[in-house]
């Protein structure tokens, strides 16, 4: 168990935003109501269907959130980055999970009980403005991808999920590599294409020199070229 000290901590640092809009006695219920578990790589975390209950957030690791489509085919809605918030909007919406989320590497989620989390903000209306604010962006975000993932052709689509993995994960110490490995079909399901023709249009990225491609090593050697067939589709 995880002692209330370290829990304390692990709030105040790395959810220093909600954090800082807590009183004494929010920051202690939060405390009192806060417990930490360690996902290991591709463990389910919640499943399409389930009731939501829990606001989570990602402390360290890679979340995918995911929607199963047609034929069986699973859609990568969103990754989720430290530290993110997630989970919640089919609580405030009334709704089971119409998404699932997984590990994508070892994960460390935080979670907070959402009726404690829907007390608080009807006291609390700098943190009802928080979760206002971050619904809000993420709607954006999805909102951006919907379009970009229906009309953008099949180049675009890959280039533009190569750029989001670097912009949500960063690069390895090389200054080129993505700071995650994916498999083919994880990679296809971020993209809304084909196992097949996420594996061809990598290698034409890879002919063409906008990328290197070492099993699920991916480094990015001309991202200008990249940002151009993303920005054009």
């Amino acid at each position: 168990m995880v002692k209330k000290s370290t829990i304390e901590s692990i709030i105040r640092e790395d959810m220093a935003d909600m954090w800082a809009l807590l009183d004494s006695d929010e920051k202690r219920i939060i405390t009192d109501n806060f417990h930490i578990q360690t996902f290991k790589k591709n463990e389910m975390i919640y499943s399409e269907g389930e009731k939501a209950t829990q606001l989570m957030c990602l402390i360290k690791g890679k979340v995918k959130i995911f929607k199963e489509g047609v034929g069986g085919r699973s859609q990568i809605i969103r990754l989720i980055r430290p530290v993110q918030y997630f989970g919640y909007r089919a609580y405030f919406a009334g709704e089971n999970y119409v998404t699932a989320a997984s590990a994508f590497e070892t994960a460390t989620i935080g979670f907070l009980p959402m009726d404690i989390i829907e007390t608080q903000i009807k006291k609390n209306n700098q943190l009802a403005y928080f979760f206002i604010k971050e619904l809000a962006m993420d709607l954006g975000i999805s909102d951006t991808r919907t379009v970009n993932l229906t009309q953008k052709h099949i180049r675009g689509r890959l280039a533009e999920s190569l750029l989001m993995l670097k912009d949500n994960y960063g690069l390895e110490e090389d200054g080129a590599t993505l700071s995650i490995y994916m498999a083919r079909e994880d990679l296809a399901n971020l993209s809304n294409m084909t196992t097949s023709n996420a594996i061809r249009t990598l290698s034409c990225f890879s002919n063409e020199k906008i990328i290197i491609v070492d099993g699920r090593k991916i480094k990015i050697i001309d991202e200008a070229k990249l940002r151009k067939i993303s920005r054009f589709g």
